[in-house]
């Protein structure tokens, strides 16, 4: 029994880190359980354990007496003065009932206990280590694969990556080393349980927190973050310092400081963009690479909402794939985002289109809705007409054979019409001329 005591208490010294006074006051609380059943409800029963040699030794603290009635509560006199030499009547002596097999009773009746307690000892010093540890960035080794959960190796201890603090594009394998963030220490009904996350965003943060010195002495400020795992995240940095460029200081030397933080997420698309105080501003960095003037954006206080109209080909880009663009802009800011077309523009090119067609249909005596479609069809204008065939306008529109040769015989008789008018005016001008000199 001492030699198995030794071993289990050297080992959870070393390999758990857990004090041996702690060790022994679990041991002998055990212990005392089991002796009660081997020794009997002896009067303030307990038992001492010298940690260094692995002793084990149970006393009872008996009344000194003339003669002894309660075999457990007292002691004779002859008796005490052997273990006493000065003891009298109505003293208490310390005697020891270790019985001669207490060694195998012990160690059959108290190892669960034991252990038990340990366990209990254990998780009590992971609390204490870890409760002031949430935020923070810590490395282990995934260990085993729990149904849906990761149960990480930190060391000394175990963390817990729950399905919803994953990466949704990241896989783990046992005995891959990761970086992880402290969400939690719960201390809950089975014991303290580190809950850990990849995916959390102030991940992001701590990461940007050990790679940019800026960051980390307060020079350079984190004023948001936005993210959708694994896919897209937005950072938005700040400086009082005029002279510091908080982007730059982020991205680093050929953007060395952020490719780091893009590795360690797995190449996760990080947006470092600068803050500002200025509403429009602040919204048209977010929603980079789309470009728009402030005349563009519309502040909806009351709704707290705010309304960007884009150009038909810079849609796609403010969006951003699913949405996601517009979406961690609107998280960032902390007002709703809503992307529309901007059709002034469009409007604008129709009214032109409209008024180009009336012109042309007023000039040949076509229907408007003809006209409309010559200038649709690239037919903008009486020249260009004159050069086009039957053929050509139907190729070129949506109208018909009989409707392009309407359209052709009307450009004709346009043709003729002005043909004719300026062999009329000299002759107008030689009349005019003859009646002066009469």
């Amino acid at each position: 029994m001492t030699s198995d005591l030794l071993a289990v208490i050297e080992y959870f010294e070393k390999e758990k880190g857990i004090e041996r006074a702690t060790m022994v006051e679990a041991i002998e609380g055990a212990l005392l359980t089991a002796s009660r059943k081997s020794i009997g409800p002896a009067r303030e029963l307990r038992v001492e354990i010298d940690a260094d040699k692995g002793k084990i030794k149970a006393l009872a603290t008996l009344l000194v007496v003339e003669k002894v009635t309660a075999p457990f509560e007292e002691v004779n006199l002859d008796t005490a003065r052997r273990i006493k030499p000065d003891a009298e009547i109505g003293d208490e002596v310390d005697v020891e009932v270790t019985p001669k097999d207490f060694g195998r009773i012990a160690a059959q009746t108290a190892r669960q206990a034991i252990m038990q307690r340990l366990r209990q000892a254990e998780k009590e010093m992971i609390y204490e280590e870890f409760k002031d540890r949430a935020g923070d960035i810590v490395q282990g080794t995934v260990r085993r694969l729990d149904r849906a959960d990761i149960i990480v190796d930190l060391g000394k201890f175990e963390g817990v990556m729950t399905s919803r603090e994953k990466v949704p594009t990241e896989s783990y394998n046992i005995g891959d080393r990761l970086r992880f963030y402290v969400v939690a220490v719960e201390n809950g009904q089975r014991g303290p349980e580190i809950i850990l996350s990849r995916s959390h965003p102030n991940f992001v943060r701590r990461l940007f927190e050990f790679e940019v010195s800026e960051i980390a002495d307060r020079t350079v400020e984190i004023r948001g973050i936005a993210r959708e795992a694994g896919y897209r995240t937005k950072v938005a940095v700040f400086s009082d310092d005029e002279k510091i460029d908080p982007v730059g200081a982020c991205v680093g030397l050929r953007g060395a400081r952020v490719k780091n933080i893009v590795r360690e997420l797995n190449n996760e698309k990080v947006d470092i963009i600068r803050w500002s105080d200025n509403l429009k501003e602040f919204v048209k960095e977010s929603l980079k690479p789309a470009q728009f003037n402030d005349d563009r954006i519309t502040v909806l206080e009351d709704e707290h909402k705010i309304e960007i109209r884009v150009d038909e080909e810079e849609l796609p880009k403010a969006v951003g794939r699913r949405g996601q663009n517009a979406r961690l802009t609107s998280r960032l800011i902390g007002w709703e985002i809503q992307v529309i077309k901007d059709e002034s523009q469009h409007e604008q090119f129709e009214r032109k289109v409209f008024e180009a067609a009336e012109a042309m249909a007023g000039t040949l005596g076509i229907e408007v809705d003809w006209a409309v479609e010559l200038v649709r069809g690239g037919l903008n204008s009486i020249d260009v007409l004159a050069t086009a065939e039957a053929d050509d306008i139907t190729d070129m529109t949506e109208l018909t054979t009989e409707q392009a040769q309407a359209i052709v015989d009307a450009l004709s008789a346009f043709a003729a019409k002005a043909a004719d008018e300026p062999a009329a005016a000299p002759a107008g001008d030689s009349e005019a001329t003859s009646a002066d000199s009469e």
